[in-house]
């Protein structure tokens, strides 16, 4: 019988949906019972707590909703690594404000500046402040909205994109767009403009859009309106993937001790022999030691010292 008001507690927190007031009562009472804490502060105590673990619990859902490829935060990116970016810009989008105004973002810049992690670090952001977000690279999107054209349920998909507070647009740009493709993504601009906020990340300057749309006149319409209420991210510098890659093949190399016989430096700092002239042609690497894919009679040539345009002039503009 001693068991029955726990027991009744317990249905009753369950019912509210009050996991934590269900996990901490008791812990929490006897915490207060020692420090002679009152009950409305102990009932205090324990609203807390709830509120604490219930708001994390919706950001939780809230990234696994916007089906985020990875979570990277602002915190983790190198600004100084790219004068070019804004970082007092950055940091004051991040206070996801403009998503209340319905403005768009767009990060341009060349391949592997961090793009897509100012976009994810910024999704991460409005996900934190309690708004909707949804992250979906181009080229996926516009599979998406193919395949859902197909099964007829694309006005359900439509509505779905529709309802994200921001909705982030990764690689615009990498994948050129058939003309259906092109014309179903300008749906989703149109239909977010001025009703919901877009963050685009694209590798290439507005006028080589066209290159990827197809279309002057469907580019012109869609920047018209993506970039009617803008903020611009100018993130154009060297590739943070090149220089990683960089550091970590300096540091796999190894080192000779300094007390290291002079053979030994010779050996590693003496350069390959000159094997010859190599192919003129962008597409084949070799000297007269390695037969050209290409042109067999192109070796013979090089080998004798006859410059490599009399071997045959057809065949210079090919690749391999």
């Amino acid at each position: 019988m001693t068991d029955t008001p726990q027991i009744l507690l317990a249905h009753h927190l369950k019912a509210l949906k009050l996991p934590t007031f269900l996990r901490e009562y008791d812990k929490v009472a006897r915490l207060c019972a020692a420090e002679g804490v009152d009950h409305p502060r102990y009932l205090m105590r324990l609203a807390e707590m709830e509120m604490i673990d219930r708001e994390r619990r919706m950001v939780e859902r809230r990234i696994k909703a916007a089906r985020f490829p990875t979570v990277k935060s602002l915190d983790s990116f190198d600004f100084l690594a790219l004068p070019s970016l804004n970082k007092m810009l950055v940091l004051e989008l991040a206070r996801s404000d403009y998503v209340e105004r319905r403005e768009n973002i767009i990060a341009v810049g060349n391949s592997g500046t961090g793009k897509s992690h100012i976009a994810l670090g910024l999704g991460l952001a409005a996900c934190q402040k309690g708004l909707s977000v949804g992250f979906i690279t181009a080229a996926a999107l516009v599979h998406e909205l193919l395949e859902a054209r197909d099964e007829k349920r694309l006005l359900r998909l439509q509505r779905q994109l529709a309802g994200y507070k921001l909705l982030i647009i990764d690689e615009l740009g990498y994948v050129p767009l058939s003309a259906t493709g092109a014309e179903l993504l300008f749906e989703v601009f149109s239909q977010r403009y001025e009703r919901g906020s877009m963050l685009v990340t694209s590798n290439l300057p507005f006028d080589e859009w066209t290159s990827v749309f197809g279309s002057e006149r469907l580019t012109g319409a869609l920047l018209d309106r993506l970039t009617h209420h803008v903020h611009i991210l100018e993130m154009n510098g060297d590739s943070f993937r090149l220089a990683d890659s960089r550091r970590r093949s300096r540091r796999a190399r190894p080192e000779l001790p300094a007390d290291a016989a002079p053979q030994e430096r010779d050996a590693t700092s003496r350069k390959a022999p000159d094997r010859g002239p190599s192919c003129l042609r962008p597409c084949c690497a070799f000297t007269p030691a390695r037969r050209c894919k290409i042109s067999p009679a192109l070796t013979r040539d090089l080998g004798r010292g006859r410059p490599a345009a009399s071997a045959g002039r057809s065949n210079l503009g090919r690749w391999c």
